[in-house]
């Protein structure tokens, strides 16, 4: 177990940024078309004369599904990997096959719920289902539900259950 922190520090909040190499325009463009409850809160672009070329983006403030979240274009050197994803937790198998479907179009699928956007951005398309059956040992088979995630790309929800319950 870790020390804790005695002395922790406030802040105002804590937001996600997303650096893109480039495109992250239409990265928040397309990942507001995705998400209800998502907008573009605010876009900040070079100007003329600087020393980037006028109108790129130097920074965006964006909602998904309410949660705030902040990108720019950072150029080459800025790449994402797996090490980081974003949760996507899902009520239905229709969401999780909407979401999956919009975000894997260009991209790349995964094993066990996991995919790349076409973007880079590395994802997990959950059903909340999932975390209350690996919370409760008691009511199920965790071990049975975990090997049959394994063997999956997208999730299903119903095979999910079944392999839980049996």
């Amino acid at each position: 177990m870790t020390k804790q922190n005695k002395d922790p520090v406030s802040v105002q909040s804590l937001t996600p940024c997303l650096a893109f190499a480039e495109k992250a325009e239409e990265a928040i463009n397309f990942y507001v078309s995705v998400f209800k409850n998502s907008r573009i809160k605010n876009v900040v672009r070079t100007e003329a004369g600087g020393p980037l070329p006028a109108g790129q983006l130097l920074h965006a403030s964006f909602e998904l599904n309410g949660r705030e979240y902040t990108a720019m274009d950072g150029g080459p050197h800025f790449q994402f990997s797996q090490a980081i994803s974003l949760v996507a937790t899902c009520e239905s198998q229709k969401e999780i096959d909407d979401i999956w479907s919009k975000l894997t179009t260009d991209g790349k699928e995964g094993p066990c719920g996991w995919l790349t956007d076409k973007f880079g951005v590395s994802w997990q398309i959950i059903p909340r289902a999932l975390g209350e059956m690996f919370s409760n040992p008691k009511a199920g088979d965790t071990g049975k539900l975990a090997a049959t995630m394994m063997t999956m790309k997208k999730l299903d929800v119903r095979a999910l259950e079944q392999a839980y319950r049996s």
